[in-house]
């Protein structure tokens, strides 16, 4: 009976087998725009190639690849020639490119990644900007156009998910010449009402349908708005510079619906549960407070208050004796101190304190004297020794053997050299001097 059921490996064969045998789709001619672009490390390329509303997965292998004269990215428009064939494993059908040329970067997407650069060197798309999204809002504004899925699919979420919030609109222009300013008026008009959050978007389209999201008016608008902004334009695939400056970025409209309000049946659920929870804890107090309260009603203290107040007393009557023995103590002590000072030497004989002083005055006296011509005399030999000294080499008493000196103009004369004749000398003795002329110098002794 079972054989009838093929398996999905059998499914997935028949499928490669009837593809692969396609005459038309051995060699296929493709162009449109790189996205999800990522280079293995093998040197295989994978991406996907999209255009308006579809897209196909793409393979190129690193054979293949070698061959490419330029750097392909996300956003790169290319053409490309391959064939149609299915990964068996997964079941998925996809490109394998055998050649791919580009075909230009689109002016969008240069002045795209030119405003994202500037912006993110501004700080725009940092998360300490970022606001927090309420979890319980009562009013959701949008801004969007007051017609097509984009808005149905918001309405209707938020009214299967929270019905008691209050939805406002702001219609506007999401494509066209007009749109982003018209997006950045709606923004600024929400922010003069009383909102908890506001999402911000579109549904799906091509960059160019997009691209008003992608302006930096509307950036701003979004980066200055005062309102958590939640951004839901086109689909998952699909990334906007409004979805990096926003406070949330949501997949798509309905996305964003999901993650402005919560989920009331999960409330409800949640209100149960703190209930219970409540009650239980509720009912443990009570039986914790009961048992505290029948633990009151049987100690022994309440039976028998006196009890408190009995040892109170004595605890009064041990601190009591302990002052009092403090106390005497105290003056005991201070009677010893004074019975001393009554007895004093001193005090019976303050004389003696005086007759201390002036014995110890006359010796000290004493003593200083005897220092005094101690020094003295001591001064007094040191003097005569200086004195023999100096007489020693002193010159009158050199003189006084027989010794002279003999000055020239007041100059002290020590060889014969210095003398010429008939110069005048002065000879200086012990008792007197002379003035000589001279006539005859000699130079022999």
């Amino acid at each position: 009976m079972n054989d009838k059921y093929l398996s999905v490996s059998v499914i997935n064969r028949y499928i490669k087998h009837v593809i692969d045998t396609d005459a038309n789709l051995q060699k296929v001619f493709i162009k449109g725009e790189i996205s999800n672009f990522k280079a293995h490390s093998t040197g295989h390329l994978y991406f996907s190639i999209k255009d308006e509303t579809s897209k196909i997965n793409a393979i190129m292998f690193n054979g293949n690849a070698r061959k490419l004269n330029f750097n392909p990215t996300d956003g790169t428009k290319v053409l490309i020639t391959g064939r149609i064939s299915v990964y068996e494993a997964t079941g998925n059908y996809q490109i394998y490119v055998d050649e791919m040329i580009e075909d230009g970067v689109g002016n969008l997407y240069i002045a795209f990644e030119k405003l994202k650069k500037q912006l993110a060197a501004e700080g725009l798309f940092d998360s300490k900007y970022k606001k927090s999204i309420p979890k319980y809002p009562t009013k959701i504004g949008v801004v969007t156009a007051n017609t097509g899925a984009a808005i149905k699919d918001i309405l209707s979420t938020i009214k299967r998910r929270f019905p008691i919030g209050q939805v406002i609109l702001f219609p506007s222009l999401v494509q066209g010449d007009n749109a982003a300013k018209d997006i950045v008026k709606n923004i600024k008009l929400a922010n003069t009402y009383d909102l908890d959050v506001l999402i911000v978007g579109r549904g799906g389209g091509s960059i160019e349908d997009l691209w008003p999201f992608n302006e930096e008016i509307v950036a701003r608008a979004i980066f200055d708005s005062k309102i958590p902004i939640i951004s839901a334009v086109g689909h998952e695939v699909d990334f906007t510079i409004a979805d990096f400056v926003a406070d949330l970025r949501a997949p798509t409209p309905t996305g964003a619906a999901e993650m402005a309000v919560p989920n009331l049946v999960d409330l409800n659920k949640y209100i149960e549960q703190l209930k219970i929870r409540l009650s239980s804890d509720i009912i443990k107090k009570v039986n914790i407070q009961k048992l505290n309260l029948d633990s009151l009603r049987n100690s022994y203290i309440l039976k028998n208050p006196s009890i408190l107040f009995e040892n109170k007393k004595q605890n009064l009557d041990l601190i009591n004796n302990k002052i009092n023995e403090l106390l005497l103590k105290k003056i005991e002590l201070k009677k010893l101190y004074l019975d001393s000072l009554k007895n004093s030497y001193v005090l019976k004989n303050p004389n003696m304190l005086f007759e201390n002083k002036k014995q110890n005055l006359i010796l000290l006296t004493k003593e200083l004297n005897k220092n005094i011509n101690l020094k003295i005399d001591n001064n007094v030999t040191k003097l005569n020794t200086i004195i023999e000294k100096l007489e020693l080499i002193n010159p009158l008493n050199v003189m006084k053997r027989g010794f002279s000196l003999t000055y020239k103009d007041d100059k002290l004369i020590k060889s014969v050299k210095k003398i010429k004749k008939d110069d005048e000398l002065n000879i200086k003795f012990n008792d007197g001097n002379i003035l000589v002329n001279v006539k005859e110098i000699n130079n022999e002794i």
